[in-house]
């Protein structure tokens, strides 16, 4: 032992909302909670330590305009490290990123394929485009492709309509839902709308996207059925701007893009209330900027839901969500350093005072 570097991570340790240790050591890249005998070549990080910080919904390889290049895919990643997110669950994305399994120095990475809208219905570039006979086959492509998770597009805007609309029809995700379930994954679902949540829920789909249609009435099936959503509330910041832009063409739509924003807070507090699980995404990649973890729990925050809950929705709950650890015994040495308490106030996650992935002091 004498001869291994040895990382002494001192000051408060949150290994759960309550279990707060005084320090904890790691190595080899591993968690210890013993000091390690003989051990001489010791850096020592002082600060309030969490569990590294978990992105639900982010898209590491997708740009504005569709995938993008391996440079710019570790730009992204790197951007994410450094706001304190070490773990993502990558909601559909057109590149492969499995190089990034490869790289100790980057964030880990949960994948769900590609996107599997209909056609024409979703943004060019971005997903499999597809009609209802095909949803099964994509959906079994795309669990063998992914790391445990599918993800669908449920609504989106019909521009026959003016409106947005359900993307697929009962009879189709319930065979598709079943078939990914079949595999051994969980499906989840981009909506903004109200009209297909219940035929999503009913169907038995593990989580929704954005949600920002959940209503009163879905409140009750979405608790009884324990389906989890990620609000993504810095994304849905932008659907002022882009109703600004469908006003003419698409009145319908756009009045109804703003109605959903202006009751956001009220829909993710009565999830929350209901006890809908909530968790922590921010949507990066397409058009939104990539470490805004920190601004997203600060809007769950503003939302109602109490603090201590909105720093577990992106830490020890969503780890276990998603089947990671957090600070155990013998877990990857993922965490984040502060300077004072994030429990007493979330937004000491905008500035993490160190991050350590693997092991190893990163940032």
């Amino acid at each position: 032992m004498s001869d291994q570097a040895v990382l002494h991570v001192k000051g408060r340790v949150l290994a759960g909302p309550e279990d707060v240790r005084d320090e904890l050591w790691v190595v080899g890249g591993r968690v210890s909670y013993d000091r390690p005998a003989g051990a001489r070549d010791i850096r020592t990080v002082t600060g309030w330590a969490l569990p590294g910080l978990v992105d639900a919904h982010c898209h590491v390889g997708l740009g504005p305009h569709g995938p993008v290049d391996a440079a710019t895919a570790e730009k992204q990643a790197r951007t994410d490290r450094e706001a304190g997110t070490l773990l993502i669950r990558d909601a559909g994305a057109p590149s492969d990123t499995r190089w990034v399994d490869d790289r100790d120095d980057l964030p880990k990475i949960i994948r769900a394929g590609r996107h599997i809208a209909r056609t024409r219905r979703y943004i060019r570039n971005f997903a499999h485009e597809i009609e209802p006979a095909d949803l099964v086959a994509y959906v079994a492509q795309e669990a063998r492709r992914g790391d445990g998770w599918v993800k669908l597009v449920g609504d989106w805007i019909d521009r026959d309509l003016g409106d947005l609309a359900p993307s697929w029809p009962r009879d189709a995700v319930e065979a598709a839902i079943a078939e990914a379930h079949r595999l051994g994954v969980r499906v989840t679902a981009h909506c903004f709308a109200e009209d297909s949540l219940q035929d999503l829920v009913e169907a038995g789909i593990d989580c929704v996207e954005h949600a920002t249609g959940l209503t009163e009435d879905l409140i009750p099936l979405f608790a009884a059925r324990g389906v989890a959503i990620v609000p993504t509330l810095v994304n849905i910041a932008t659907f002022p701007r882009l109703a600004a832009g469908g006003d003419e063409r698409f009145p319908r739509w756009a009045a109804h893009m703003r109605r959903l924003h202006e009751r956001r807070y009220d829909t993710v507090r009565g999830a929350y209330d209901a006890g809908i699980p909530v968790y922590v995404g921010t949507d990066a990649g397409g058009s939104l900027a990539h470490g805004l973890v920190a601004d997203e729990v600060a809007e769950l925050v503003t939302a109602g839901i109490p603090p201590l809950d909105a720093l577990a929705a992106t830490s020890w709950a969503a780890r276990a969500w998603l089947g990671r650890p957090g600070l155990e015994e013998g877990a990857p040495a993922d965490l984040v350093v502060y300077e004072s308490d994030p429990r007493a106030d979330v937004r000491v996650l905008a500035s993490p005072r160190r991050v350590v992935l693997n092991g190893q002091v990163v940032e």
